[in-house]
């Protein structure tokens, strides 16, 4: 089924994931980013030597820009993210998305109902579009900019544990399922 925007009327809920109500989910996700994190912070540091992103061999100015470049690029790049989820949310419904901090995740969400493959593409954009960016940049910058920009590719992909938990859980479920996604939390309906 593709996106809809109303709920078909012999749709019932399936299941429902709140990552900010369920505590024990929220460990689990969390836990989940942590273990990516530190596996691509070995493969990392097995690559470029985590030192030359504190070096001061070219001069204190060029390694404060680099810390100032980290600092402000983090931001950006989740506000980045968000809109991502939400081009491709546009995209398939045709409605504007709404966005949200929670002081715990920053989101994306609609009042629509996504079929399936609509909803694992949503949730799987940025992880690809900027995993892609974040790794040309990567190739083409010097060594001693490379961890500015392999931080924020951590925290594409390690912060990104949510979009891969429910991908994971999602594409199990039958093809005819829909989801509807406040933010921060996701409703599985699927046919009586």
């Amino acid at each position: 089924m593709n996106t809809c925007t109303t709920l078909p009327e012999h749709y019932e809920e399936l299941l429902s994931i709140d990552l900010q109500r369920d505590k024990k989910l929220a460990l689990v996700v969390n836990g989940l980013s942590l273990v990516i994190m530190g596996i691509l912070a070995g493969v990392g540091a097995a690559l470029v030597p985590l030192s030359t992103l504190f070096s001061v061999e070219i001069g204190l100015g060029a390694y404060l820009l680099r810390m100032a470049a980290l600092l402000v690029g983090i931001p950006v790049y989740l506000v980045l993210h968000e809109l991502v989820h939400g081009v491709f949310i546009r995209l398939f419904s045709g409605r504007r998305p709404f966005y949200g901090f929670t002081g715990l995740y920053a989101y994306a969400g609609s009042d629509a109902y996504f079929g399936k493959v609509h909803y694992i593409i949503i949730a799987l954009a940025p992880i690809v579009v900027w995993g892609v960016v974040l790794a040309l940049v990567n190739c083409l910058v010097a060594q001693d900019w490379w961890w500015v920009v392999y931080f924020i590719q951590i925290i594409n992909l390690s912060g990104a544990a949510g979009d891969l938990y429910v991908t994971c859980r999602f594409i199990r479920l039958s093809p005819d399922i829909l989801v509807r996604d406040s933010g921060t939390a996701m409703t599985v309906y699927a046919p009586r």
